[in-house]
């Protein structure tokens, strides 16, 4: 069985620990973090051990490395620890649930993660170190570009892109043909029409408390 190393021991770590461990052909041998970050010693019962010298106990000859993190800065931090990891000398792999649908024509690049139920349609890319989250429905000639992050639930029509460094929340919907600008923060819940522009902020609205209680309603 191929064994890999897991960067970092938050909660992104902790899911791709559990996919890798129940739906794929690897074996999580050990966590990995930075040295000045470093609480414990373990984790799920597996060894954590500092970033600067995992090389010397796990080498990249026998081991692949996978970066588990969020979209903290924007993917900036885990899109750095890609570089640091193959500068030791690291595989970067990455994982695709089987509970995921994916048709034939796609491509996905290094250190990607698509979760359960997102589905992911012919001709499409995903390029490296991206996460697509559960639920995400991907359709036709959609790319997304490097170091995204996109949460669950997420809709996108035909032949959108992505540019890189991008978040993207939950339940957000992007019609078709629209270009998502470098380094933008889409909002759960929001609904994109036109093409954003590079590092903006766009944000769904709230939803508003009615002037009727849910006992007036006629639901019960």
């Amino acid at each position: 069985m191929k064994k890999i190393i897991l960067f970092g021991t938050g909660a992104q770590a902790q899911e791709v620990h559990l996919l890798v461990t129940h739906d794929s052909p690897y074996e999580v041998a050990a966590f990995t973090k930075d040295r000045e970050h470093l609480e414990d010693d373990t984790l799920l019962g597996l060894p954590v051990v500092p970033f600067d010298e995992v090389e010397s106990i796990y080498p990249p000859a026998e081991y692949e490395m996978h970066i588990a993190v969020g979209y903290l800065m924007l993917n900036q931090v885990r899109a750095e620890r890609c570089r640091q990891a193959k500068a030791k000398g690291y595989r970067l792999t990455s994982f695709i649930s089987s509970k995921a649908t994916t048709w034939p024509g796609f491509t996905v690049g290094e250190n990607c993660l698509v979760g359960a139920n997102a589905t992911i349609y012919p001709s499409c890319e995903i390029g490296n170190n991206v996460v697509i989250s559960t639920g995400c429905v991907i359709p036709h000639n959609t790319k997304i570009e490097d170091h995204c992050f996109v949460a669950a639930g997420v809709v996108f029509s035909g032949w959108v892109t992505v540019k890189p460094y991008c978040f993207i929340g939950t339940g957000a919907v992007i019609r078709n043909n629209v270009i998502i600008g470098r380094e933008n923060i889409i909002g759960a819940g929001a609904v994109v029409l036109e093409n954003t522009e590079d590092r903006g902020v766009y944000m769904g609205k709230s939803a508003e408390l009615l002037p009727i209680s849910s006992d007036k309603m006629g639901l019960a």
